[in-house]
C-alpha cells in the first residue's frame, strides 16, 4: 500500500503534485484521507418542493432537446427536466461535452443548488451522479476537482482491496464489537448502508483514539517514579487559613487530590479544569506551598508575559508572607536580569519561579524542581506542556484550564492526565448578565457604556478580525477602534490591542488598561487569556455569531471579576446558539453544546491539530465509545508484558510518538 500514487489510473504529474502538496504521497495516504461528510443521494426532493438556495438531490428525466449558446467567454448548456411534479431548467457553464449526455427521456440523478434566474427557478451546474446512496464528501485539495478526488480514492481502494493488515488484536476487537479493517476502510469511503458506515466509523475512531491515548501515556512516562513530596496534614489547612478569603468546597477537594498525588511514589500528571473565576490559581499556589514545605522548588508557566506578571504579583501577595522566596523569568528581562534569574533558580534561592516559555529554555537549570504548573494549557502543545516536566527529576506536573471541556472528551484529549474539576464559584460572585444586541440597538448600548464609565468602570470591545477582509464580513478591530475614538465615544479614552502588535507594545497597552489609564479596550481575542481587571464591567463582542460558544463564554469571563454587576453584549442577530449562551453560565454545559454544534476541533485551537485527525471529529458525541476507549487504554497499560499490550504499544509509538516529539515548542 505504500506504492506511489502515480500507479493509480488518472493520476498524472500535475495531479500527483497536488496530492503531494496536501501531504498525500502513497496509496496508503490516499486511503487514509477519509471523508469529512456524506451526501445522502438515496433521498430525493420533488421539484415542486425545491426552494431558492436549497442544495438538493433530484431524480429527474430530460424533458426536451438540450440547447447550447455562447455568452462572452462562457459556453452555456441548458436543458429542461421533469419528475412529474414540476418542470425546471438546468444550466451548466463551460461543460460543452454534457450536451451529448442529455438525450430526451434519459433519467438523471442531479445534486446541486437551486437559484432564481429571472422569474423562474433553475438548478445551476449540478453534479450528475451515477447511483443513489451515501456519497463521500472530502476536504478540498487545490488543483483536484471533487469528482476526480472521489474517483482517485475509489481506484486506490481497489488497488489495495483486501490487503490492509488488521493489526488491532483480535481480543480487543471482540471485546468491543469492532468490524474488520478492510471492511472499515471500504465502507468509510463508499458505504454499503448507513449501518455499514457507522460500523466503519466506530472501528476507525476506536483504533485511532486508543492509540492516541496510549501514546500520550508513553510520552508522559506515566507511572514512573517521581518527586515524592512529604508534608504534614495540617500544612494544607495552614495554607487555606492564610488566605484573605474562604475557599470553596471544590477548591478544598481539588487541593486534597493534588496533595495525595504529590505524596505518592509516582509523578503527578493532573489537570485542573474550572470556569474563569473558580479559583484555580489559588489551588495552584496551594500546591506550590506544599512543594516548598516538602523541600522542593516549583515553577508556574503562563502563555503570556502579562499573565505571568499577574500570577507573580498574586503569588508574592499570598506566598511571601508565609516565608517563600519567589522569582520572575520572562523573555523581556535584560541579559543581566536573565543571568541573575538563572543563577537564583540553579542555586535554589528561589523557592518558586513564575514565567513564560522562558522557563523551559536550554539555559534554565533547577536545583530540585518538584512541581511544574502550566496555566491555560490549551495554549501549549503536548510537547511544550511536557518540557517543563522534563526540567527536573520527574517532577509532579499540574496543568490548569479555564476552557471547559466535556469530561468524556477530556478523557481522550488528555488521556495522560488525571482530571480534577472545580465546579463551583466563590460565594458572592455575580454571574455575567448576557444580552443579544441587534444593530438597531447599537446607539442605546453606547449610552449604557458611557454611564458605566461615569461610574468608574472599564469596557472591553472584542472583534473577530484585526483589519478589513474581503473574505469575511465582519467589523475589524482597527475600524471599530477608529469609529469609537473619533465618532461614537470620542469623550472616552480608547485603546487598541491585537496579536500582530510587537509583544512589548501589546503588553504596554494591556498594562495601561490594567492600571485604569484607559476606559475602553478594543481587542481581538488576545484578551481571552490575559489581564485580570476587576474594574472591567462590560464586554462587547462584535459579530458574535462568528465565535464558538465556548470561546464566547471564555471571553465574557474577562468581566465580572469584581463585586459589581457585569454585562456581556453580543452584537448579532438573535439565533439559537446565542440564546443558549444567554440562558446559562455553566461552562461545561456550554462546551457540550458547542461540541454538538461545531464538532470538537474548534474547541482546542491549532496546537491540537495534526494529532487526532478522525476519531474525535466523527465520534466525539458518542460518550459510550469515549469511555470504552479510555477504560481499554487503562486496562492495557496495567499489563505491559501481555502480547496484546505490546502490539498496541508498538502501533501507538509508530502512529503518534514522533508527532508529539516534533510538535513545535513555541
Amino acid at each position: 500500500m505504500d506504492i506511489s500514487l502515480d500507479s493509480i489510473k488518472g493520476i498524472g504529474p500535475a495531479r500527483l503534485r497536488a496530492f503531494q502538496a496536501a501531504g498525500i504521497s502513497s496509496v496508503r495516504d490516499l486511503v487514509m484521507f477519509l471523508p469529512k461528510d456524506y451526501r445522502d443521494l438515496s433521498s430525493f426532493t420533488p421539484l415542486s418542493e425545491v426552494h431558492p438556495g436549497d442544495v438538493v438531490t433530484v431524480h429527474v428525466r430530460v424533458a426536451g432537446e438540450p440547447s447550447q449558446r455562447r455568452a462572452r467567454k462562457l459556453v452555456i448548456t441548458k436543458v429542461y427536466v421533469t419528475d412529474d411534479t414540476e418542470t425546471m431548467a438546468v444550466v451548466w457553464y463551460n461543460q460543452p461535452w454534457l450536451k451529448e449526455q442529455l438525450s430526451p427521456g434519459r433519467e438523471l440523478l442531479l445534486c446541486g443548488k437551486c437559484e432564481v434566474r429571472g422569474a423562474s427557478l433553475q438548478l445551476t451546474s449540478p453534479v450528475i451522479e451515477r447511483e443513489a446512496g451515501l456519497l463521500p464528501v472530502y476536504r478540498n485539495i487545490p488543483g483536484i476537482p471533487a469528482k476526480s478526488l472521489r474517483q482517485s480514492v475509489e481506484a486506490a481502494l481497489k488497488a489495495c482491496e483486501g490487503q490492509w493488515p488488521d493489526e488491532l488484536p483480535e481480543a480487543v476487537r471482540r471485546r468491543h464489537g469492532l468490524c474488520e479493517r478492510n471492511f472499515a476502510m471500504r465502507n468509510a469511503h463508499f458505504p454499503d448502508s448507513r449501518e455499514a458506515l457507522e460500523a466503519a466509523r466506530r472501528r476507525i475512531a476506536f483504533e485511532e483514539l486508543l492509540l492516541y491515548q496510549v501514546a500520550l501515556s508513553l510520552h508522559r512516562g506515566r507511572n514512573e517514579p517521581g518527586a515524592q513530596v512529604a508534608f504534614a496534614d495540617d500544612e494544607i489547612d495552614a495554607f487555606w487559613r492564610s488566605l484573605p478569603f474562604a475557599p470553596t468546597g471544590a477548591q478544598r477537594k481539588v487541593l486534597a487530590e493534588i496533595a495525595g498525588d504529590m505524596r505518592g511514589p509516582y509523578a503527578m500528571a493532573r489537570m485542573v479544569q474550572g470556569d474563569v473565576g473558580s479559583g484555580k490559581t489559588a489551588v495552584a499556589f496551594g500546591a506550590m506551598f506544599l512543594a516548598w514545605k516538602g523541600g522542593y522548588q516549583s515553577a508556574l508557566m503562563a502563555p503570556t508575559e502579562v499573565l505571568a506578571r499577574q500570577h507573580y504579583e498574586g503569588a508574592k501577595a499570598l506566598l511571601e508572607p508565609l516565608g517563600m522566596k519567589l522569582g520572575l523569568l520572562t523573555g523581556s528581562l535584560t541579559p543581566k536580569q536573565h543571568k541573575l534569574a538563572h543563577e537564583a533558580i540553579a542555586a535554589g534561592e528561589w523557592d518558586a519561579v513564575i514565567g513564560t516559555h522562558a522557563l523551559i529554555t536550554e539555559g534554565v537549570e533547577y536545583r530540585n524542581l518538584g512541581l511544574a504548573v502550566t496555566d491555560e494549557q490549551h495554549r501549549f502543545g503536548v510537547r511544550q506542556r511536557s518540557n517543563l516536566g522534563f526540567k527536573g527529576d520527574a517532577p509532579n506536573v499540574l496543568v490548569m484550564s479555564a476552557t471547559p471541556i466535556p469530561r468524556t472528551l477530556s478523557l481522550i484529549l488528555y488521556g495522560d492526565l488525571d482530571i480534577s474539576v472545580i465546579d463551583e464559584l466563590p460565594p458572592g460572585r455575580k454571574p455575567v448578565r448576557t444580552r443579544i444586541v441587534p444593530e438597531e440597538k447599537r446607539k442605546d448600548m453606547y449610552g449604557f457604556l458611557r454611564s458605566e464609565v461615569r461610574k468608574g468602570r472599564q469596557i472591553y470591545v472584542v472583534c473577530p478580525l484585526v483589519e478589513e477582509s474581503e473574505a469575511v464580513d465582519a467589523r475589524p478591530a482597527e475600524q471599530v477602534y477608529e469609529d469609537l475614538r473619533t465618532r461614537d465615544l470620542p469623550d472616552l479614552r480608547v485603546e487598541l490591542v491585537h496579536g500582530r502588535m510587537k509583544p512589548a507594545d501589546k503588553d504596554a497597552v494591556l498594562a495601561k488598561f490594567h492600571a485604569g489609564e484607559a476606559d475602553v479596550l478594543v481587542s481581538t481575542t488576545v484578551i481571552e487569556v490575559g489581564v485580570n481587571v476587576p474594574n472591567a464591567s462590560v464586554m462587547v463582542i462584535e459579530n458574535a455569531e462568528r465565535f464558538g460558544l465556548a470561546q464566547l463564554h471564555q471571553l465574557r469571563g474577562r468581566v465580572g471579576r469584581g463585586s459589581d454587576e457585569a454585562w456581556c453584549f453580543l452584537m448579532a442577530e438573535p439565533n439559537e446558539r446565542l440564546r443558549f449562551l444567554c440562558s446559562t453560565t455553566d461552562g461545561f454545559k456550554i462546551a457540550q453544546k458547542d461540541m454538538e454544534l461545531r464538532g470538537p476541533g474548534d474547541l482546542f485551537g491549532t496546537r491540537q491539530s495534526g494529532t487526532i485527525t478522525y476519531g474525535v471529529g466523527t465520534m466525539a458525541g458518542d460518550t459510550q465509545l469515549l469511555k470504552e476507549v479510555h477504560d481499554e487504554a487503562r486496562a492495557l497499560l496495567k499489563t505491559p508484558a501481555s502480547p496484546d499490550t505490546e502490539t498496541i504499544l508498538r502501533l501507538a509509538e509508530s502512529a503518534y510518538l514522533q508527532k508529539f516529539r516534533s510538535t513545535p515548542a513555541n
